[in-house]
């Protein structure tokens, strides 16, 4: 069972708009300077039950505070022991919350995620991935905290020169020569 330190249900910090943000627990990648430390240890924080996810949906899908989507960050999402209660929470909210996008931060890069981890792109918008890295710390990147870390939007891959612009922020680019295997849908 994958457990959390955070949920915020109304957050403008990480990633475009008004957004739902979950922060889980486990982290592999240990980062030297990384801001969330405390979120490594999978068994810290609360665990992520079926009312958590609920209370996300319902936020999601709230008719008076509207919310662009979900940011889904750590901690680390595709924290092995994480990956598969992430993958049902944002195949959920494509579900029952369409329209929404949805963000995540990972310390693995897009080269080395595993046959699992990937599956999880199929429902997300944008990957913010690579970890921390302190020498290459930048506090003018937007939604990232080092500049070797990178902004994929996934559903731009495969398509030559493609570029997400979201309607209220700037420019995202697909990094050249970086494609989703063929078996993921379109």
């Amino acid at each position: 069972m994958m457990n959390f330190h955070q949920y915020y249900p109304i957050d403008v910090v990480n990633g475009p708009g008004t957004r739902c943000t979950l922060f889980v627990s486990g982290c592999v990648h240990k980062c030297p300077g990384c801001y969330n430390a405390r979120t490594w240890k999978p068994e810290s924080g609360l665990p992520f039950t079926e009312a958590a996810e609920d209370q996300i949906i319902t936020d999601l899908t709230d008719p008076i505070i509207k919310r662009r989507g979900l940011s889904l960050s750590g901690g680390d999402p595709l924290f092995p022991g994480n990956v598969e209660a992430v993958a049902r929470l944002v195949a959920r909210v494509r579900r029952e919350a369409p329209g929404k996008d949805i963000w995540l931060w990972t310390g693995y890069t897009f080269e080395s995620m595993t046959s699992a981890q990937r599956e999880v792109l199929h429902d997300i918008d944008v990957l913010i991935d690579g970890k921390f890295v302190q020498a290459l710390h930048d506090p003018r990147l937007k939604w990232r905290g080092s500049s070797n870390q990178r902004i994929i939007d996934v559903h731009c891959q495969g398509i030559p020169d493609c570029t997400y612009t979201p309607s209220d922020e700037g420019l995202l680019s697909t990094p050249k020569g970086l494609r989703l295997p063929a078996a993921l849908p379109d």
